[in-house]
């Protein structure tokens, strides 16, 4: 498939009329629908419908047309991006990132790297696991997530251990406590990121596990937002990093574990055995500079339980 076969059937899906689109894309009307008819047969799905009335998209013509719509955008933007990188004769940098990594001193990073002239920055939201197959394949330069991962080819640091905290309903029978695993365990649970896996999912089910605890999993997702909406919504708890207790969501009550030893890693990922660029090793001195005032202003885990609501 190409490009060009995805931005007819874009044009086509628009005018719902073979004439018409051919006009716009230049084209005569009998080589528009052979490749109309040869994408249909490569995906192994009718596209359109066709009538003596006209040309109406089909479910799955449907779908593709919306998918086709950000991937077309997503090649357009890339491609401006890749226009300006060139023209501004500017370094890339780009780094890979777990939402939940970005509660801390990591936006500071940003903001230090974004004040350079000389550096066209790039983030990408992935999952630990994303990160080391995009590092090796270089299409980032440094990644931050939390899953401890064994590969030859990338080199891992704890930048910082995590409290992790449970994440209830506002009046929630464990509200002010301090829960203890064996008590959550009672309740459901909501995890993420559902895919790939292994992942934070796995680690949170992990906790359970290993302490003999059953417990039951009421929903998996992919995205921190909807877990804590869904927790919002009653269907059940989830655990979170402390830093995430800083976002001001309504319904939400944070409470410590009883058990201050259950944390959450935040790694810093990078290429095994290469030589740091002078724009990684200025990276590298900027986030041990934030680590080291955010231990010095760090809240003690010790402190009272917060409630959002």
């Amino acid at each position: 498939m190409e490009l060009r076969h995805l931005h007819y059937f874009r044009v086509v899906a628009e005018e719902l009329n073979f004439t018409r689109a051919a006009e716009r894309l230049y084209i005569s009307q009998p080589p528009l629908s052979r490749q109309i008819k040869k994408l249909e047969e490569e995906i192994g799905a009718v596209l359109f419908e066709r009538s003596t009335r006209g040309v109406a998209l089909t479910a799955s013509g449907q779908f593709l047309y919306e998918h086709t719509l950000q991937i077309l955008e997503k090649v357009e933007s890339t491609v401006a991006a890749t226009r300006r990188i060139a023209r501004s004769k500017r370094d890339l940098f780009s780094i890979g990132f777990v939402p939940s990594a970005f509660y801390g001193q990591l936006p500071l990073l940003v903001r230090s790297l974004r004040q350079k002239d000389n550096v066209e920055l790039v983030l990408t939201e992935l999952t630990t696991i994303q990160q080391v197959q995009a590092l090796k394949a270089g299409r980032i330069d440094i990644g931050f997530g939390r899953l401890r991962i064994d590969d030859p080819e990338v080199e891992q640091e704890v930048l910082y251990e995590e409290p992790m905290m449970a994440a209830l309903p506002s009046d929630h029978a464990l509200e002010g406590k301090r829960p203890t695993l064996a008590e959550l365990a009672k309740e459901p649970i909501i995890v993420f990121p559902t895919t790939p896996r292994p992942s934070l999912a796995d680690i949170v089910l992990g906790l359970f596990h290993r302490r003999g605890l059953k417990v039951e999993v009421a929903q998996e997702t992919n995205e921190l937002q909807t877990a804590l909406g869904l927790v919002v919504a009653g269907l059940g708890f989830t655990l979170v990093p402390e830093k995430v207790s800083r976002l001001k969501r309504h319904g939400i009550s944070y409470a410590y574990l009883a058990d201050s030893s259950i944390t959450s890693p935040v790694l810093c990922s990078r290429r095994k055995n290469e030589t740091p660029s002078t724009l990684m090793l200025e990276t590298n001195e900027t986030l041990r500079t934030l680590m080291k005032s955010g231990k010095k202003n760090q809240m003690p885990s010790e402190k009272s339980n917060i409630r959002e609501v």
